[in-house]
């Protein structure tokens, strides 16, 4: 039996529990498909600041070594907010994590099922059908990590710099993950950059052009602004398939995507790593597109069905699994679509516990 080798750091507020349904969920799909689970727990975020004084101890970055792939949580919550921004669960754990591992492509699907359409702030008129697109962002470049980066004073003010930085190959191995995403959709990419007004934009055009042009010439590709992307997201969704993009922007659209499709309580993310773990596969970290949700943490209310996706994606991406992985997902829409709902997807139906969301989705499978 195959021997699936991975950390578990579920973080803060709603972390652990729905965690702990995602668990249940992969065991019973291992049951069911032939491999067994071989994972060991860490504490990340603010837990691990209360715990080690450091959001990212090096006892987890250890344990996150020895694996093939992290299923992570969520991190912060109020109770770290008064601490210095750079000691801050969110930025003192997922940015470390992402730059010692190589985690550079961020892959966040956007997806509605139609039966949840009243569940986003669109029309239901616009999109009939639900939502389905996924957004490729770049992960360890731009603005978040380029140098000079910092705060000081001149002539009797403070002063801030942050600079943006993109090099060719960054731009070419996740145009090529963009690629990868297209060639099993629709084949369609639309490029996000601001090319009217940013030199590393002007390069990113360039490259991603040229790129596409030698390595995919199949795929129809096309060029947005930002500020017009962002429009249109809202506008009309699904006329993108494929919606690819650096860092900052990455950031931004993504979460107006989750806007859009609903609740962030369904809506998973893998980012992958430039190195293959042990099976010649690519490492990545597999993480709910939501937050710790402190206002709800420890009621046994929360959607796990994020985190479930996210481990479904795990299985596809680090280890292989896609037939294991289709069940789940097949799974969460049977389960979701025939009416059971958490609190946040329930629209007149009645709201169900963390726990049994998990059971509908078990029960689906």
């Amino acid at each position: 039996m195959k021997s699936l080798k991975f950390a578990v750091l579920p973080g803060d507020g709603i972390g652990p529990e729905v965690m702990d349904v995602a668990l249940d969920i992969l065991k019973a799909t291992g049951e069911r498909y032939n491999f067994s689970l071989e994972y060991e727990e860490a504490d990340i975020g603010g837990i691990a600041i209360d715990n080690h004084g450091t959001a990212f101890p090096e006892s987890t970055h250890r344990i996150c070594q020895a694996s093939d792939a992290i299923l992570f949580g969520s991190v912060g919550g109020p109770k770290w907010e008064s601490l210095p921004p750079k000691e801050q669960p969110e930025r003192a754990a997922l940015l470390p994590i992402r730059k010692a591992f190589s985690l550079y492509a961020n892959v966040r699907p956007g997806l509605l099922y139609s039966e949840l359409s009243e569940a986003s702030p669109l029309k239901t008129n616009r999109i009939p059908n639900g939502i389905d697109i996924v957004c490729i962002r770049e992960l360890t470049g731009g603005i978040y990590f380029g140098q000079p980066k910092s705060t000081y004073e001149e002539n009797g003010e403070t002063v801030a710099i942050d600079t943006m930085v993109y090099k060719t190959s960054e731009i070419e191995r996740i145009a090529q993950v963009a690629i990868d995403a297209a060639k099993s959709r629709q084949k369609k990419v639309c490029s996000v950059d601001k090319a009217n007004v940013l030199e590393t934009s002007v390069l990113w055009r360039k490259v991603v052009t040229e790129y596409f042009a030698k390595h995919a010439p199949d795929i129809e590709l096309s060029h947005m602004y930002v500020d017009n992307a962002a429009m249109q997201l809202a506008r009309d969704p699904n006329q993108f398939d494929v919606l690819f993009t650096e860092n900052m922007f990455g950031d931004i659209l993504s979460d107006e995507m989750g806007v859009i499709c609903g609740s962030l309580g369904m809506l998973a993310s893998a980012s992958l790593g430039a190195s293959k773990n042990s099976l010649e596969l690519p490492f990545g970290l597999y993480e709910p597109s939501g937050g710790t949700a402190p206002d709800i943490a420890g009621q046994g209310i929360a959607n796990p069905c994020a985190q479930i996706l996210s481990g479904a994606m795990m299985l596809r991406y680090s280890f292989g699994e896609n037939d294991a992985a289709n069940a789940i997902e097949n799974a969460v829409k049977s389960a979701v679509t025939s009416g059971s709902r958490t609190g946040d997807i329930a629209f007149g139906n009645q709201a169900i516990s963390t726990k049994a969301m998990g059971d509908a989705i078990l029960k689906a499978m």
